[in-house]
């Protein structure tokens, strides 16, 4: 049984002419004829009767015909959601993210994914640099969102957001609580909290990086793995920690209620860019749709955080000027 035997089948049903249904089709009536002939045989029923005055179904024919019409109807269903699929029109793409990426990327990415592909499904994790990039690999996620970018060929990416500044993380009774800003060679001698390398390398690596700029040692004492374990220990320890400026400001570090402050690093100010990385190897057409409605820096809309831009606000906390 053939596809195209079942529409002609159909045809006829409708036209119950073998003249108007061979016209329809681009046939010939004997060649209309042979394909029901073959339709007949592979099911082993008469379906049409004619004679030289009519041409109508038979019982069988009338029931077969709606059985006809889904089988039709089911395979263009497929055949529609295959090309939608390969066209990435359709489909699932896991993405990961940080919190400049929820603030800054995610919104505008969603809402044009919702009008040019509103039948792809986009789900969302937040994790870390360091767990996205495994998640990555391993295929769990599609696309992270994460602070720097991976120098293997397993991965591609591209720039989204760049000088995201660093902030320094101590208690309120900490020396530094009231300044406005601290050089980077003033962490010399004090005791530093940090998080280990895998939970996110590129932030990491930039602090150490400036570090070597001012020809100063950081004193490591204690390790914490994210930035609210860094808040609570900087507040019943003398240590300073570090934060991204989008972190310290969610948080509401300097505010009324926090346990912590936030104070900007100069000289240098260590900065972080935001990129999307992607498997080299990808194949699932519904990330390329995501990452057609990413913005890169060099786009409208694109968010530079830049260090001059950084204020205090009136009750003390980190602001965006």
């Amino acid at each position: 049984m053939e596809l195209r035997h079942l529409v002609s089948f159909i045809t006829l049903a409708e036209e119950l002419h073998f003249g108007r249904a061979a016209q329809r089709l681009h046939l010939t009536q004997p060649s209309l004829s042979a394909q029901l002939q073959k339709l007949e045989k592979s099911i082993g029923v008469t379906l049409v009767a004619r004679n030289s005055h009519e041409v109508r179904l038979t019982p069988a024919g009338r029931e077969f015909e709606v059985a006809a019409r889904q089988i039709v109807a089911q395979l263009e269903r497929a055949a529609r959601s295959a090309r939608a699929l390969a066209e990435g029109r359709v489909g699932t793409v896991n993405v990961g993210y940080n919190l400049p990426a929820s603030r800054h990327v995610l919104p505008d990415a969603l809402q044009r994914m919702a009008q040019r592909y509103p039948d792809i499904e986009v789900s969302m994790w937040e994790k870390r640099t360091g767990p996205q990039l495994t998640a990555l690999s391993e295929g769990a996620l599609d696309v992270a969102m994460v602070y720097g970018h991976p120098s293997t060929p397993e991965f591609r990416y591209r720039r989204l957001l760049h000088r995201v500044p660093l902030v320094a993380v101590v208690g309120r009774r900490h020396r530094w609580a009231d300044r406005a800003g601290v050089p980077f060679a003033e962490l010399q001698g004090q005791e530093c909290v940090l998080f280990a390398r895998e939970q996110c390398p590129a932030m990491y690596d930039n602090i150490f990086r400036a570090a070597a700029e001012t020809r100063i040692a950081l004193n490591v004492t204690q390790y914490a793995d994210d930035p609210g374990a860094t808040a609570h220990m900087v507040s019943v320890r003398p240590l300073v920690g570090f934060a991204s400026l989008p972190r310290a400001i969610s948080m509401g570090m300097g505010g009324p209620g926090s346990i912590s402050v936030a104070v900007k690093i100069v000289d240098p100010v260590p900065t972080l860019d935001l990129y999307a990385v992607w498997r080299s190897e990808e194949t699932n057409p519904a990330v390329t749709a995501f990452l057609e409605c990413l913005e890169g820096p060099d786009t409208e809309g694109a968010v530079n955080y830049d260090d001059r831009r950084l204020g205090t606000a009136s009750d003390g906390s980190l602001s965006r000027a």
